[in-house]
């Protein structure tokens, strides 16, 4: 088990899989996936053996000339010769770059050094985080094609890969749509629409780049940073991607789409699996808020619903753990000669924990227990519990707007790419309501509420509004059609 060597003691990975990170963004989570995907254009999404072997490409010049080439407006923007300014440039650029390379093919690449700088502002302006304060090696440029992928890197002495942000929750989706039972059509898919070289802003970051810049050693993804081998939410993503790729979307804007449903379907795995270890057979809810003018009842219940479902993990956690006093062999070390030596032995068998230096014989099986429980909140307080505050505002599925609570209160972001997502043509509200809530717990009208109007937590008429408030506003972005029969219709703008 290579990839937990620097793990403590596995729980959090029992659960949810090794690993899931709040700081690793969608575009983050997207951007380390199509790099495993791009090393496995003639099989993608395959498991072999039981495990994923890739070559991350690398692309030092191409990230070095975007990102790591601040003079090259300064050199544009003087009155020298043509000529001039590529010289300077060369001189400047070999200064600041992290290794010695020829760069002059560059000037047979384009037809004059101001071509090259106007290249390299519009490859600049739709990077991800242009403006952050991350280093040259971790900013990203568009997934323009195959040669626009590359790994994090960390660049000192050496070249490493680093594990901040990609954290390899991108290895954790590659792995469940591996999973997913229409794999292999969406495979063929996403080479086809994303990983084409003849792209023509791929043609243009090829020009920059060069040759190809792969790793020197292949990485391995081993299945058991999976545990979990079938779940409906792997075929529930894999089937969103589907449909957002045959719509007539051109390639660069379907990459929104494709971001915004893993990582909402994987914001609900997570709920989801919370729920399966803590045996909560009730289905995930999220009641939303769409905000109006008015104030209504249903911020409220909006509001806890989102605490709940933020406290799901923080409780799988501890009932992962406190489950081990169920398992045979548990019961049966109670009555051994030397039971804490056994205890010791099965908690160690089962969650790696604890190691030769912690270990004591003095502890009891409740001790045991109760020692781990705190060690793992502790950990999972660290990042893994932020999951579901960050990746939800980060869709655009929460807020805190007009309110000091934080909600589900989608925007609009989320609403018209949910409706991209599941809408095929044209589609009734009241069909559209229903469906969202079965494939993504999100409840919007009166008729999904029913649980809650019967037993008077909110009155029908509040969840009417709310519906209400959701054509508006699909209305007001283009995407519901009122017909003259008083029918509303959702319409994708695309397959109209």
């Amino acid at each position: 088990m290579k990839f937990l060597a620097d793990v403590d003691f596995v729980v959090d990975e029992n659960i949810w899989g090794h690993r899931l990170y709040d700081e690793q963004l969608p575009h983050l989570i997207f951007l380390e996936f199509l790099g495993i995907l791009a090393s496995h254009r003639d099989d993608p999404l395959v498991e072999v053996e039981d495990k994923v072997v890739y070559k991350p490409q690398r692309q030092l010049r191409l990230r070095g000339v975007l990102f790591n080439n601040p003079y090259i407006n300064i050199i544009a923007s003087s009155n020298k010769s043509d000529e001039k300014k590529w010289y300077d440039w060369f001189e400047e650029y070999q200064k600041g770059a992290y290794a010695e390379e020829d760069m002059t093919y560059l000037k047979e690449v384009f037809n004059s050094f101001d071509d090259f700088a106007r290249v390299i502002e519009l490859l600049r302006s739709s990077s991800f985080e242009m403006n952050s304060n991350k280093r040259w090696s971790s900013k990203f440029v568009f997934p323009f094609g195959p040669d626009a992928l590359y790994e994090d890197l960390r660049i000192d002495k050496s070249e490493t890969n680093d594990r901040r942000f990609f954290a390899r929750t991108g290895e954790i989706l590659y792995l469940m749509l591996c999973r997913a039972e229409n794999k292999d059509e969406l495979g063929q898919l996403l080479v086809k629409r994303l990983l084409e070289p003849d792209l023509s802003l791929n043609r243009l970051v090829k020009a920059i780049q060069g040759e190809l810049q792969e790793a020197k050693l292949s990485k391995e993804i081993s299945s058991q940073q999976l545990p979990i081998r079938k779940h409906d939410r792997f075929n529930l993503l894999c089937d969103d991607w589907i449909h957002i790729l045959k719509q007539d979307i051109p390639s660069y804007d379907a990459i929104s789409y494709l971001m915004f449903s893993a990582s909402l379907n994987m914001l609900l795995y997570f709920l989801e699996r919370s729920k399966e270890v803590l045996s909560d057979d009730n289905s995930l809810r999220l009641v939303c808020e769409i905000i109006s003018r008015n104030r209504t009842k249903i911020r409220a219940i909006s509001a806890d619903d989102y605490q709940n479902n933020q406290n799901l993990s923080m409780r799988a956690i501890v009932a992962e753990i406190e489950s081990i006093h169920q398992d045979e062999e548990w019961i049966s070390a109670s009555s051994s000669l030397y039971p804490e030596s056994e205890f010791i032995g099965l908690m160690q068998k089962r969650f790696r924990w604890p190691d030769e230096d912690e270990e004591s014989l003095d502890w009891s099986a409740d001790t045991l227990v109760a020692k781990l429980i705190d060690k793992a909140q502790l950990r999972h307080k660290q990042h893994l519990a932020k999951i579901h505050s960050v990746w939800s505002k980060a869709i655009g599925l929460s807020s805190r707007r007009l309110s000091r609570r934080m909600r589900y209160a989608p925007n609009d972001y989320f609403l018209k790419s949910l409706v991209i997502t599941v809408v095929d043509t044209r589609m009734p509200v009241d069909e559209f309501l229903e469906l969202i809530r079965k494939r993504y717990g999100l409840v919007i009208g009166e008729a999904q509420a029913q649980e809650l109007i019967s037993s008077n937590e909110v009155d029908q008429e509040a969840f009417s509004k709310n519906s209400e408030y959701l054509v508006e506003r699909l209305m007001s972005l283009g995407l519901v059609r009122q017909l003259s029969d008083g029918c509303a219709f959702v319409e994708n703008p695309f397959n109209i």
